[in-house]
Order: structure tokens, then C-alpha cells, then sequence
């Protein structure tokens, strides 16, 4: 499989979310995962551009948020990024302790990283980039031995 990368740059307005999520299940079907990893693929972009538009950039309309996939032979990795002041993830409270249950936010992060592979955040005054990272079933390394 040869390599494969495209980009894209939104406003930051909530369009972008649907935009990018329905992006990420395009590619992520041409790349050929199955049905449960393309809606696990979009869900977690789709929370990834949520807190680029509305926490990273605050919808400012002078932000970007950049959104990359680049596709190798055992991995779907997406970049989403914002132009805000980046992200304390020390401060992010724990979504599964009681008092935070009824929340309606505060979950994101959480969804990512049950619905991805692997998930990176890099938070900096230029703002945040994630990494969503979804391996491709039977990728060197992501395997089962077979029963003899």
C-alpha cells in the first residue's frame, strides 16, 4: 500500500464539525475499514473538531482548525489542530467520577481515546493538536497468531 496524506482547513464554525467528520468517514471507508471502525473513526474526529471550533479557537473567526490524514500500510493517522491559547489537560475533570456523571460536557477526550487506537494530545500557547491514531486490521504488529 503506498502512502497516502490530504488536508484540509475550516473555519471555525460548526459546519467544520459535521465537514470533518464526514470526511474522516470517507476516507476511512476508501481506506477500507470495516463499518464499526468507520463510525468509531468519524465519531472521534467529529469530538476532535468540536473542541477545536469551540474550545481551542472559541469560534473566533480569524482560527483555522487543520485537519490531516495520512494513511500508511498499518495506520490511519489524523491530525486536528486549532490556533487557540492550547489546552491544560490537568484541568480537564475526570468525566466518570460522580460528580461529573450529569455534565453535559467533558467527555470528549474520553470518547477519543475508547474510539481510537491511540490517542495524542500536544497542547501549546500556539495552540492543540490530536492525534487520532486507528490501525488497520491485520497491520504488522496489530495481529493475532493463528491456532495450530
Amino acid at each position: 500500500m503506498t502512502a497516502k496524506q490530504v488536508s484540509y482547513t475550516f473555519d471555525s464554525t460548526l459546519e467544520t464539525v459535521n465537514n470533518a467528520e464526514a470526511q474522516a468517514g470517507r476516507i476511512a471507508t476508501e481506506a477500507g475499514f470495516s463499518e464499526d471502525d468507520v463510525m468509531s473513526i468519524s465519531m472521534a474526529v467529529r469530538e476532535a473538531a468540536v473542541n477545536a471550533v469551540l474550545h481551542g479557537n472559541a469560534y473566533d473567526p480569524n482560527k483555522k482548525v487543520m485537519l490531516a490524514f495520512n494513511q500508511d500500510g498499518k495506520d490511519l493517522t489524523i491530525l486536528v489542530r486549532d490556533q487557540g491559547k492550547g489546552v491544560n489537560l490537568d484541568a480537564i475533570p475526570d468525566c466518570l467520577a460522580p460528580e461529573n456523571l450529569l455534565k453535559q460536557s467533558g467527555r470528549g477526550i474520553f470518547l477519543m481515546r475508547s474510539l481510537m487506537d491511540d490517542v495524542q494530545i500536544h497542547a501549546s500557547s500556539a495552540g492543540t493538536e490530536v492525534k487520532l491514531i486507528k490501525h488497520f486490521p491485520g497491520a504488522a504488529g496489530n495481529f493475532q497468531e493463528a491456532s495450530h
